[in-house]
């Protein structure tokens, strides 16, 4: 043995004179693994787009000409590619196309125009936020004004709906097929100044008849031992939710190590919401709850998932709270939450926001569906996005550490200079001293003595090439309630 010194490239039995040095790299990085993340927006494609049903594609700066023509115009994957590119240049996106299922239905809505105008005016119709305007001249008849729309419907790019005009009344279909385009909204004159001309009467029937949503077990077939940290998903029916939470289980378990988390948005009223929220009991999953919102809920999920990947990948610990929802836009001030019933949506696993004074859509909490433990007990230990993230991170760097530090070491009670031996002692070292970087550092645990104190490192009483422990980070909270009583004197 050359000296007592491990070498991972130079041979013992050298007799030919000469300067021999290899290079290890494994104590060359500086600081703490960096983790490498990925967002994956999954939704359906359309047969016009040039990429293949579940093929990744990595989005680049212009994602919205490029998941066009990707796949398809007017596609869902198409609205949320545009809008999470819009939300963040710097996320690492990609998005996977789903074909329609073949038992599915288109969700059909219409525009019904009747009366006559009095007066010269403009109609605006909103389709998923979408503005459609057409001009009104007094005393046009609904049928051309409905042709009109029809056409302006099919001209605008991008809209996810194709449009026909019949007797005054627009039939609106949705380009894919499933329950998700039920939840496509329409409605006339959203700002302010917007009206229907005089004399004019419209009606919108609300999308319904969509049914049969794809299978996300094509998905997670396909994405098989890849890892996205974040995946959009449109669909909240029972069967894709529960394929979902069954696999997300299992990739955040320690022999899998490929964390993902799971985000969509629901529509509903506030009862609907709470109802719905309480049938599901994932950490794995965090919904948005949607109520009188025209951003569709696929692009709402999409932009979400983006704002919060690209602040959790700087700081997983670091509150959500009141990042901007770019180009999501709010409820009618008369349809906003209160306080009081975001508080219960809170308890019942649906995620809020806010509006500013400018209209902005602020991220108020996300927590995940995750509300009791096995015995049905509330249990808030993974119920924030935030603390799972930063113990999933946590995870990662001590799993990194030692890694870095014994890669290809002997395991034994006592270390012999110079060898590649590790023991529980200078294991307990690593631990210690990563601990020590993720509190120092990085700000992402506290109490470090309490951690030393309760580090349990121990060879295996079974298996004499194993070595266990019990780590015991005490991970940093989120600054959300700050509570105080003004006892004021005259």
């Amino acid at each position: 043995m050359a000296e007592n010194v491990s070498f991972n490239e130079i041979p013992d039995n050298i007799r030919v004179p000469g300067i021999y040095l290899e290079i290890d790299p494994s104590k060359a990085a500086g600081g703490g693994a960096v983790m490498e993340r990925r967002l994956l927006l999954v939704g359906q494609r359309m047969s016009a787009g040039s990429v293949a049903a579940l093929t990744p594609v990595r989005l680049g700066s212009q994602a919205g000409d490029q998941a066009s023509a990707a796949f398809g115009a007017g596609s869902m994957l198409h609205q949320m590619a545009a809008a999470a590119r819009a939300a963040d240049a710097y996320v690492d996106i990609w998005a996977m196309g789903l074909d329609d299922d073949p038992a599915g239905q288109a969700a059909l809505g219409k525009v019904t125009l009747s009366g006559s105008p009095t007066a010269a005016g403009t109609l605006c119709l909103y389709v998923g936020g979408s503005r459609v305007r057409i001009g009104v001249a007094a005393s046009e008849t609904v049928a051309t004004l409905a042709t009109r729309l029809a056409d302006t419907v099919n001209a605008t790019s991008g809209l996810p709906v194709t449009a026909t005009a019949a007797a005054g009344v627009v039939t609106l279909t949705c380009r894919w097929k499933g329950e998700t385009g039920n939840d496509l909204d329409l409605r006339l004159n959203y700002y302010d100044g917007e009206s229907v001309p005089a004399g004019l009467q419209a009606t919108i029937t609300a999308m319904a008849g969509g049914s049969a949503n794809p299978s996300v077990n094509l998905v997670l077939d396909a994405i098989a031992g890849q890892q996205y940290y974040s995946i959009v998903c449109p669909y909240t029916d029972g069967a894709n939710l529960t394929a979902l939470e069954a696999e997300m289980a299992d990739r955040f378990g320690p022999m899998e190590r490929l964390t993902g988390h799971v985000f969509n948005a629901r529509r509903g009223n506030h009862a609907q919401l709470s109802t719905w929220g309480n049938s599901r009991n994932s950490p794995h999953i965090s919904t948005l709850g949607l109520y009188d919102v025209p951003t569709p809920p696929w692009v709402a999920a999409a932009v979400w998932a983006t704002v919060a990947e690209s602040s959790g990948s700087k700081d997983p610990a670091r509150p959500f709270r009141s990042l901007v929802l770019t180009g999501v836009l709010p409820p009618p001030e008369k349809s906003r939450f209160t306080r009081a019933e975001r508080n219960l949506l809170l308890f019942d696993g649906i995620s809020t926001f806010t509006v500013d004074q400018g209209g902005q859509v602020l991220i108020e909490t996300i927590i995940t569906n995750y509300q009791t433990n096995s015995f049905g007990l509330p249990d808030i230990s993974l119920l924030r996005l935030e603390t799972k993230w930063t113990v999933d991170f946590v995870r990662f760097r001590f799993n990194a550490a030692i890694a870095r530090d014994y890669p290809r070491h002997k395991l034994g009670d006592v270390a012999i200079p110079g060898q590649a031996y590790a023991t529980p002692t200078t294991v307990r070292a690593t631990l210690i001293a990563e601990a020590l970087a993720l509190a120092t550092e990085d700000g992402l645990i506290e109490d470090i003595e309490g951690f030393k104190r309760d580090l349990i490192v121990k060879r295996s009483n079974q298996n004499p090439n194993r070595l266990n422990a019990v780590l015991t980070p005490n991970l940093v909270n989120q600054f959300d309630i700050f509570a105080g009583s003004v006892q004021y004197r005259l």
